[in-house]
């Protein structure tokens, strides 16, 4: 059997204006993890929570003359970025992700946690970024024990039962690593492609979906 033919820029275009018009990027997501759970790959009682920046293009040399206004620059680390976080909610037993926020990239993480869990969750976790938001866990998701990094180091001492136990939880956490290399490495969604938080959220969404199909790709093939 033949490969599908690429669709036409045409047929892209009106797919991208519908999703926009009626919001369906959050509805497909959904639609997806519903579906994984008809086939019996439910949501656990666990939540890993990250963000990731998307770049943006900084040059001024397109139509308008300008940056793009919504999206912003951060820094991490010594490296400046500009552009875009997506902020991901993953299941921490079955790898996908269930819930996604998009912001201009100088948004603290720890901003968008709330948005990130379903509410039923009974841990959480989260890394660095994180760390001191156990209050807006319990608002949130209020049986759910907090499990993101704490600090370890101080001015004369560091915490190695701390550090140690940081090292179990980020066992756990680097769950969260696998969409987002399969959105940037296999679907190379690693710059935006449109202008605007709005458009690039249905976007992400759409792939997310997509990313959690890939997830369980061998276990729906034989379900």
């Amino acid at each position: 059997m033949g490969r599908a033919p690429a669709p036409d820029e045409t047929t892209i275009l009106q797919f991208r204006h519908l999703l926009e018009k009626y919001e369906l990027g959050g509805a497909i997501l959904q639609a997806v993890n519903e579906y994984l759970e008809s086939r019996g790959i439910r949501i656990s009682r666990g939540t890993i929570v990250d963000a990731t920046i998307i770049h943006a293009p900084s040059s001024t040399k397109n139509r308008s003359g300008e940056r793009d206004p919504e999206m912003h620059q951060t820094r991490k680390g010594q490296q400046w970025y500009f552009g875009l976080k997506a902020h991901i909610g993953v299941d921490s037993k079955e790898g996908h992700v269930h819930s996604l926020c998009t912001s201009a990239a100088s948004v603290a993480d720890k901003h968008m946690l709330p948005d990130l869990l379903h509410g039923e969750e009974r841990k959480v976790w989260g890394d660095g970024a994180y760390q001191g938001q156990g209050e807006a866990i319990r608002q949130a998701a209020p049986h759910a024990q907090d499990m993101t990094s704490r600090r370890v180091k101080y001015k004369n001492f560091v915490d190695e039962l701390e550090k140690a136990k940081n090292r179990t939880k980020a066992r756990v956490r680097a769950k969260v690593e696998h969409p987002f290399r399969i959105l940037k490495r296999l679907f190379g969604f690693e710059k935006v492609r449109y202008r605007g938080i709005k458009k690039n959220h249905h976007r992400l969404c759409t792939c997310f979906a997509l990313v959690n199909l890939y997830v369980h790709r061998k276990r729906l093939a034989v379900a």
